[in-house]
């Protein structure tokens, strides 16, 4: 029986990572999956956020989706993307700068864009942990193979069986910054009309335009 319990931790510890990375690669599909068929998603959230190791400060806000488009809104900002051009609107100086950001950038602002852009520049694997806030999860960490990236890794609680995220944290790549991402609200199958992701100069009539693109 000993040497059977042997062969079994044995055979367990040499189980190749790529069938880790096929595990994981499974829940991220699924995941994506879940987010397209989804429709329209409102998610409200809380960040923490820890500079060098320290625990730096706390922020809210709720984040409107629909595909690669969405509507940010937090207490300092509003932010929109239509796909394609993006619209900051800074409320103490009534700034709004207009870009056209790049995938990376994209990752700062909107960390739902890692769930259609995981398949090019990471490696992932599942992680141990199984239950978060009372509910049975999928811990997947997302680790980028380029250097390029913002982020060195990204950590991803996903509820089992319907795979919606409900944590992220992300690792600043170089530092001992992270972000930790916590959805306490999660609504799915809203129809978001276009003009949901696109800045309206009526809303914002003293708001001072500066065009970055």
């Amino acid at each position: 029986m000993m040497k059977y319990i042997f062969s079994v931790l044995i055979a367990l510890l040499s189980w190749p990572v790529v069938a880790q990375q096929s595990q994981a690669k499974v829940v991220l599909d699924k995941t994506a999956e879940a987010f397209r068929k989804a429709g329209g998603i409102q998610a409200e959230f809380s960040v923490k956020y820890y500079n060098n190791g320290q625990f730096a400060g706390t922020s809210s806000g709720v984040i409107c989706l629909k595909g690669e488009r969405f509507q940010l809104k937090t207490p300092e900002a509003v932010t929109w993307f239509d796909g394609k051009t993006q619209w900051s609107y800074l409320e103490n100086s009534e700034e709004v700068n207009i870009t056209t950001p790049t995938q990376e950038e994209l990752q700062s602002i909107n960390p739902y864009t890692l769930l259609y852009m995981y398949q090019k520049g990471f490696s992932y694997k599942l992680g141990s942990i199984k239950s978060f806030g009372g509910k049975s999860i999928t811990e997947v960490t997302l680790t980028a193979t380029s250097k390029k990236q913002d982020w060195e890794s990204v950590t991803l609680y996903v509820t089992s069986g319907t795979y919606q995220p409900v944590f992220i944290m992300l690792q600043q790549r170089g530092a001992k910054n992270r972000s930790e991402i916590t959805i306490t609200s999660y609504k799915t199958g809203l129809n978001y009309p276009d003009t949901e992701f696109v800045f309206d100069r009526k809303q914002y009539p003293n708001a001072e335009i500066i065009d970055l693109r």
